[in-house]
């Protein structure tokens, strides 16, 4: 399945000069636990993720001030990321490879298009999952009324 298809496009950004604080604030309004940060220019370009967890970890965690640290001091560089054309298949292998959990998914212009994350990944195993059972139970059925 392609990366287009799973991965979630209201994808929520901020500026790699944003604020900590100001990133929390986001999250809390878009309800979500990461942001893409992308470049201050007009071309967007992803830069990292920011987590929950980073701001909890690497500012609070620190005694930084989250007012004041900037969002790109603390981000893991380089980013990783994956293309909607891709099969979820590569962005298991490249989330593996990496040791993160979600990606940022570019269009062929390398455009902030959605992120994928492992939730949406194992959502979708569970949904095929279950496909795979139907499968299996209909054909017992089909067997059972057939060689009776």
């Amino acid at each position: 399945m392609l990366l287009k298809e799973i991965c979630t496009p209201d994808v929520v950004c901020c500026g790699s000069a944003t604020s900590a604080l100001a990133a929390a604030r986001i999250m809390r309004q878009k309800h979500v636990g990461a942001l893409v940060i992308v470049d201050d220019d007009e071309d967007q370009l992803p830069l990292g993720i920011i987590t929950d967890r980073d701001i909890v970890v690497e500012v609070l965690g620190n005694d930084r001030d989250p007012a004041v640290t900037k969002v790109h001091e603390i981000v893991c560089s380089p980013v990783v990321i994956a293309y909607e054309t891709e099969d979820t298949s590569q962005a298991v292998e490249r989330m593996r490879a990496h040791g993160v959990r979600r990606l940022p998914v570019l269009d062929a212009r390398r455009k902030v298009v959605g992120i994928i994350s492992l939730d949406d990944l194992v959502k979708q195993l569970a949904v095929d999952a279950s496909a795979l059972s139907d499968i299996v139970a209909r054909e017992q059925s089909h067997e059972h009324r057939v060689r009776k």
